[in-house]
C-alpha cells in the first residue's frame, strides 16, 4: 500500500503526456457534442420563432391563417429538440466526466479502465439518444405550410 506521501508526488512530464494522449477522443468528441448543441439550439429557435409568428397571425379570415394548424406540428418538433439537446448536454457531462475520471485517476495512481469505459459508452448511447430525437424531428420538419410562406 502507498504511504500519503507517494500519493502527493507530481506527476512527471511523461504521465501528463500519456494522460493527454488517453483524453484525446474524448475531447475531440466533446468537441462535437457542443457544436451538436449548438445546431440543435438554433433550431430550436427557428421552432419557437415560428410559433410565435403564427400566434401573432390574426384569426379573422387572414391568407395566411390556415398556418394556425401547424401549432401542433410545431410543439411536436419543440418536443423532441428539447430531448435531444438534454441527451447532447447529458453526453457532453459524461464525456467531461470522463477526461476528469482519467486526470484523477492518473495523480492517484488508480486504475480508472472500467470506470471510463462505462462512461465513455453512456457517452455516446447518450449521443445516440439525441442523434435519434433530431432524426425525427427533422422527419416532420419539412411540411406543405412551410413551402408556401
Amino acid at each position: 500500500m502507498q504511504n500519503a506521501t507517494e500519493l502527493l508526488v507530481t506527476p512527471s512530464i511523461d504521465q501528463l503526456s500519456r494522460i493527454i494522449a488517453n483524453v484525446a477522443a474524448p475531447a475531440f468528441l466533446l468537441g462535437a457534442v457542443a457544436a451538436f448543441i449548438s445546431v440543435l439550439i438554433s433550431r430550436i429557435n427557428r421552432v419557437v420563432d415560428r410559433a410565435q409568428f403564427i400566434h401573432g397571425i390574426p384569426d379573422n379570415g387572414s391568407s395566411k391563417s390556415f398556418l394556425k394548424s401547424d401549432l401542433p406540428r410545431l410543439r411536436r418538433r419543440a418536443a423532441f429538440l428539447n430531448r435531444a439537446l438534454f441527451f447532447a448536454i447529458l453526453s457532453a457531462i459524461l464525456t467531461a466526466l470522463i477526461i476528469i475520471v482519467a486526470f484523477i485517476s492518473a495523480l492517484f495512481q488508480v486504475a480508472h479502465e472500467y470506470g471510463v469505459a462505462i462512461l465513455f459508452m453512456a457517452a455516446l448511447l447518450t449521443f445516440c439518444a439525441s442523434l435519434i430525437d433530431l432524426a425525427r424531428e427533422t422527419r416532420i420538419a419539412l411540411h406543405d405550410n412551410d413551402l408556401r410562406v
